[in-house]
């Protein structure tokens, strides 16, 4: 079946011409007694030109203040849109993103550092002024004919965002095809928009939502759950849906996941959503992980957004 995206406008503020906006609102995301801290964070794009112009699964640029220790501007930074295409208001004018704050520690030095943008997202509040570009992404999105498609959804922490926005579009065309969301993170605390994707699955027997808690919850081999491992865990849910030849996979979220997905899939048979650039033999978890990259990519029915 032809996959066809939408046409977007791209680039309409751009970092050489960005536009201010307000922030509409900043809320805590994250379970109160989680580790880390993630805002869901709503910009008013309204009387911009970006108003109603963004998709579902695309992102919004922001330009953080200050210089870098090289002496130039802090460069832009891409942020995926987490609402719907009509936004959250319904008419595309307050579009949201979501923001963990970046708090580590430099193993040598024993120095704390902070995300710059991340941080100084997090920090503002409703009505402060921020700059951003955008829209960004072309091919992350929805087929136009959204419809005609089954989905299955991989992803970890804020890479939740597309797909909360692309969800969210899919039930209100009440999509009949099968949706399934696998998400995963380190403790239940930090499961974004749970009771939303609870609500749907609740309502919709076509929609099916797998929560993946590596560090609380074991497989019941002893060893600790992952997106990827959920591909054999619920293979009587997630093969008959793969199988179909309408279905598309959605990847977005931390890079090590991608590995075992591929993996996971070939070993299943599943090689449809795989493009080959070299025959690779036996089993695929046994693999050379450098030699997997030359050789094996996504298919026409993949796709990636992974960091």
């Amino acid at each position: 079946m032809r996959i066809q995206f939408p046409q977007v406008e791209l680039n309409i503020y751009n970092k050489n011409n960005p536009v201010e906006v307000p922030i509409l609102s900043s809320e805590v995301a994250t379970s109160a007694a989680s580790p880390n801290i993630i805002r869901h964070i709503t910009f008013d794009l309204s009387g911009t030109e970006l108003e109603g112009k963004f998709h579902a699964g695309q992102s919004i640029g922001v330009l953080p203040p200050g210089i870098t220790d090289k002496g130039k501007p802090e460069p832009l930074r891409l942020y995926s849109i987490s609402s719907p295409s009509d936004g959250e208001d319904g008419n595309g004018k307050h579009h949201s993103t979501t923001v963990k704050r970046l708090i580590g520690e430099h193993w040598e030095t024993q120095k704390l550092f902070t995300g710059t943008c991340s941080n100084y997202l997090s920090s503002l509040r409703a009505g402060d002024i921020v700059k951003v570009t955008g829209p960004s992404g072309k091919r992350f999105l929805l087929p136009e004919n959204a419809e005609d498609f089954n989905y299955v959804f991989f992803a970890t922490g804020t890479g939740v965002a597309p797909f909360r926005g692309m969800i969210k579009d899919l039930m209100k065309k009440k999509h009949r095809g099968e949706i399934a969301l696998i998400f995963g993170a380190p403790y239940r605390t930090d499961l974004l928009y749970e009771s939303y994707f609870r609500e749907v699955e609740g309502t919709n027997k076509n929609f099916h939502y797998i929560p993946t808690i590596s560090r609380e919850e074991p497989r019941a081999d002893g060893s600790r759950p992952y997106v990827q491992t959920q591909l054999f865990d619920r293979q009587k849910l997630l093969y008959p849906i793969l199988k179909q030849e309408n279905t598309l996979i959605y990847i977005c979220g931390l890079k090590g996941m991608e590995t075992g997905i591929i993996q996971g899939l070939a070993s299943q048979g599943l090689e449809e959503y795989l493009t080959f650039k070299k025959e690779l033999t036996g089993d695929p978890f046994s693999w050379d992980a450098d030699e997997m990259k030359r050789a094996v990519k996504t298919g026409e029915r993949m796709f990636l957004e992974v960091y």
